[in-house]
């Protein structure tokens, strides 16, 4: 069965929740799931015009946090939500704490966070590149000082049926299963 172009599914599209602050100092969160990482410490997302991109390209500083299994509900609302009429951190009742890296908020339910400064933002092209200055990883999604993802629980976006879904069960081991074939 042929579909659409527009419906093709690619997969994993991830769930990240964009941190910045307005100029007044009033934190903010969009829900992105166009993003990947582009370089080593870096990450690009494409963003259409939000408060959150309004922000960014005054503060030149964002955060990306990790949605996971726990935090969907809140994921969710930061995704239908806009902040140009409601203070979502407020409504959500979501817990924040200022960087000590880049001038951005970091959500304190959410066990990944990346603090980024930004390196390139293409209005036209509604890219954001970002350099990754630090990340801040909670003890309990950690195994052996590593980010554990069956620990993390993240989730992706499935486009097909406009659902979240779990990432996380190990299938293989990379750089190594494919000697069974030989070289």
């Amino acid at each position: 069965m042929e579909f659409d172009s527009k419906q093709a599914v690619i997969v994993p599209e991830g769930v990240f929740i964009i941190g910045t602050y307005d100029e007044n100092g009033v934190p903010n969160a969009m829900n992105a799931a166009w993003g990947i990482q582009s370089d080593y410490g870096q990450i690009t997302l494409y963003l259409a015009k939000h408060k959150t991109t309004e922000n960014l390209k005054k503060t030149k500083a964002f955060t990306v946090a990790c949605a996971t299994r726990s935090t969907v509900v809140i994921s969710d609302y930061f995704g239908i939500a806009t902040g140009s009429k409601v203070n979502k951190i407020e409504k959500a009742g979501v817990h924040v704490h200022k960087s000590e890296h880049v001038n951005a908020p970091i959500f304190e339910e959410y066990p990944l966070t990346l603090e980024c400064i930004v390196k390139e933002w293409d209005e036209e092209r509604e890219m954001l590149v970002g350099t990754i200055v630090s990340q801040q990883a909670d003890e309990s999604i950690l195994t052996d000082g590593k980010v554990d993802l069956g620990k993390l629980k993240p989730i992706m976006y499935d486009a097909s049926f406009h659902v979240y879904r779990v990432i996380g069960e190990v299938v293989g081991k990379a750089f190594c299963d494919g000697k069974q074939i030989g070289e």
